[in-house]
């Protein structure tokens, strides 16, 4: 369809006029303009305090705005000090780990030298001790000879007392199970030492003496107290010059001639040689008891003992002093000679060879 046609059509249509208003719609138009005024005036002043408060909102935000570009370069600044820091921190952390590298390289050289003069003291202190081992073995192995060879227990424990005092004044705990068995070696040989063999040794001294000196039983014209002495009447000083002289001769008459029993035949035929060699005979028998002593060889010491007093019981006089008093040594040696272990000092040695083993 043209244009020209639709132009037509609306000119043929009706023309509808416009209503004439009343007054009830002119005061109802103009309350609703009165209500649109208000309306206006309202949002005026709503956008007016919007406006007020977007002002003092942007206001508020420029401040904060500001403040936060303040915070900002606050703590930019401290970012850098930070880092500052934080890089001088690391150098000083650096230069403490070469330090301490360094400290302990050198603790590690003094820890090695510390060692180094540890084992440096103790070699030296375990050649002492060595050396002390040494010197304490050789005196208790001399001592323990002299022990066996004269049977006296007292320079042995004159040796275990010296080797203690040694030991205590070294100070070592290691020669501490040494320094024990010292000890009880030493209580061991005082409780359980036999006599001294000193006083055995002075009674044969004094026996070998006296042999010289006693009277056999056929020493005839001898004036003494024994059985077959000469019997003498004494002569009193008061009496008359005649007296004495016939008393006198009556003496020498009765030492012409002796009457007496006689039980051992060998006793009085011994002449005066024989006399001689018999007290040489015992003087060695009381020799050899004596060496037998001094060797620890008791058996034979009291072999040689009885037959001493075999020998004083049979050819001597048993009723002068001299031979009595014999033949009591005799009795009191025999019961003083004793058969007895010989000094032993194993706890001892085996400590010492512990100790010189270095275990």
């Amino acid at each position: 369809m043209s244009d020209a046609s639709v132009l037509n059509e609306s000119l043929q249509e009706p023309v509808v006029r416009a209503p004439v208003p009343t007054p009830l719609q002119t005061s109802h138009a103009a309350a609703v303009a009165l209500l649109s005024k208000i309306v206006f005036a309202i949002l005026a002043v709503v956008a007016l305090a919007a406006l007020v408060m977007s002002l003092a909102l942007w206001q508020k935000v420029s401040g904060m705005q500001e403040q936060l570009a303040r915070q900002s370069a606050d703590a930019l600044a401290q970012s850098l000090e930070a880092r500052t820091l934080a890089r001088q921190a690391h150098e000083v952390v650096r230069d403490t780990a070469a330090r301490l590298a360094l400290a302990e390289t050198r603790v590690g050289e003094v820890a090695l030298q510390r060692s180094q003069l540890e084992e440096l003291m103790q070699s030296l202190s375990r050649s002492r001790d060595e050396n002390l081992v040494v010197d304490i073995e050789a005196a208790v192995r001399l001592a323990l000879q002299q022990a066996q060879v004269t049977g006296n227990v007292q320079p042995l424990l004159a040796a275990l007392k010296a080797g203690d005092l040694r030991i205590s004044r070294a100070a070592q705990p290691r020669l501490a199970p040494l320094q024990r068995a010292m000890q009880h070696d030493a209580d061991r040989l005082r409780s359980s030492a036999s006599a001294d063999n000193g006083e055995a040794l002075q009674k044969l001294d004094e026996l070998i003496r006296s042999v010289d000196d006693l009277p056999v039983l056929n020493a005839v014209g001898m004036r003494g107290s024994g059985a077959n002495a000469l019997q003498v009447e004494p002569v009193p000083v008061d009496a008359p010059w005649w007296q004495r002289a016939l008393l006198m001769v009556r003496n020498e008459a009765r030492s012409l001639l002796r009457v007496g029993r006689i039980e051992r035949p060998e006793a009085v035929l011994l002449t005066p040689d024989q006399t001689f060699f018999l007290r040489e005979n015992l003087k060695l028998k009381l020799l050899n008891a004596r060496l037998a002593l001094l060797s620890r060889q008791v058996d034979t010491a009291r072999g040689e003992l009885a037959t001493v007093s075999t020998s004083i019981n049979r050819y001597f006089d048993p009723a002068s002093r001299r031979v009595q008093a014999a033949a009591t040594l005799v009795q009191q040696l025999q019961a003083q000679v004793k058969t007895s272990e010989p000094p032993r000092v194993d706890e001892t040695l085996a400590a010492l060879a512990t100790a010189a083993a270095g275990r």
